[in-house]
């Protein structure tokens, strides 16, 4: 079993180790450091079952980072930053205003961010677990064109793991084209944490998909969708939103704050009613 252990953790099985010479020493190193340990009266067996598993797992990861290119890992890394950001302006309970209030209960408030700006918080719940939000979120991105009228396109442009995206959105214009048609290009990414799930994203640069004639690209900050089953009703989903965008060109901020206030409002409005259509159609299917 020991054998079977060492010749796993040294490469000597994968190929692709074989040619990872550091790694591979280093490991070597380390299990014949431990094995000078047990033969001085070391840790007890399953204490150092333990280390060789920490160590297996930190292997695992450098492995991981060895099958992305630098450009894939940066993109993961802008994912995570994005994450990361968007929960802590979230987590900050401090200096929210209300923007507007419906009689339902759904709500938007905003606030000021240093080296950020204006973000935009909606609060809603939606009479639909979690799972059936994150398939229509998640799984069925490129969709939302067709029932959100906000959003003219999306399309996954690339999948990196099993959590990140990068794509490209194309909003459609406002009523009266206050603001004309805008794109953009961003790193997404999805993680579950307990019975919480994170949708994050921001703004990022993807060679294949420069700038378009007639439309200007605009920016998403850092933002995300935070999915949470309601307490005790597990069959309702509280959804909030932090939308922090870059719109370009010149807007007046009356005009800024207006459109994105609504844009959260409606997005809410859309999602339940296409909810309750897929599920109707499923049921008479």
């Amino acid at each position: 079993m020991f054998l079977a252990t060492f010749k796993l953790c040294a490469g000597s099985s994968y190929r692709h180790l074989r040619n990872m010479k550091g790694l591979r020493q280093q490991t070597i190193m380390a299990i014949s450091q431990e094995l000078s340990k047990r033969a001085l009266g070391g840790p007890s067996p399953s204490a150092w079952i333990n280390q060789v598993r920490r160590r297996s797992s930190l292997l695992s990861s450098r492995l991981e980072e060895s099958l992305y290119s630098d450009q894939d890992m940066a993109y993961l890394r802008q994912g995570e930053e994005a994450m990361q950001k968007a929960l802590g302006i979230l987590g900050n309970q401090d200096g929210w205003k209300s923007e507007t209030e419906k009689a339902n209960g759904d709500k938007v408030l905003s606030k000021v961010v240093p080296d950020v700006g204006k973000v935009f918080r909606l609060e809603v719940m939606v009479d639909q677990p979690m799972e059936r939000l994150y398939e229509e979120l998640v799984e069925r991105m490129e969709d939302m064109g067709d029932w959100n009228p906000n959003v003219k396109e999306i399309k996954v442009l690339q999948k990196i793991g099993k959590d990140t995206v990068i794509t490209h959105e194309i909003a459609a214009e406002t009523p009266g084209n206050i603001v004309g048609p805008r794109d953009f290009v961003s790193v997404r990414c999805a993680k579950r944490r307990g019975s919480t799930c994170v949708l994050a994203g921001m703004a990022t640069h993807f060679g294949d998909m420069p700038e378009q004639k007639g439309i200007i690209r605009a920016e998403h900050g850092p933002t995300c969708m935070v999915l949470r089953p309601v307490t005790g009703n597990p069959s309702k989903t509280k959804l909030t939103w932090l939308l922090s965008i870059d719109l370009k060109g010149w807007l007046p901020k009356a005009i800024i704050n207006q459109v994105m206030s609504q844009t959260q409002v409606d997005f809410a409005n859309h999602l339940r009613k296409h909810l309750v259509s897929s599920s109707t159609s499923a049921i008479s299917c």
